[in-house]
């Protein structure tokens, strides 16, 4: 498996590492943070397995598609609780979210 043969699931989890970042440090300064702790702690989940993810497709590792795998799971976990505030951090997050799980379900199939 070739990093050139999963180009757009490795934009695709870098662009939501990315928003995932953006997101939790917004979150952070949201006046109700408490109310955003779900958030941060997916944000959070979900960029670094999203960065472990690229980095594996990236090497062509064994152990890309089952990190895809998982990493889809997160980001949909993720993209469910972004898309339930009305914050355009969170929204944005929710669609890099979904891209990036349709992608890596893509990849590991």
């Amino acid at each position: 498996m070739s990093a050139s043969m999963n180009e757009s699931c490795i934009q695709a989890c870098s662009n939501c590492a990315l928003a995932c970042e953006t997101c939790s440090a917004s979150c952070l300064r949201e006046s109700d943070v408490q109310a955003m702790a779900r958030c941060v702690a997916l944000d959070m989940d979900c960029a670094d397995f999203c960065k472990v993810a690229a980095t594996l497709m990236a090497r062509g590792s064994d152990y890309a598609k089952a990190v895809c795998q998982q990493c889809a799971e997160v980001c949909r976990a993720c993209g469910e609780e972004c898309a339930r505030h009305e914050a355009e951090h969170c929204q944005r997050c929710a669609q890099a979210c979904r891209s990036c799980a349709e992608e890596c379900e893509r990849m590991a199939a």
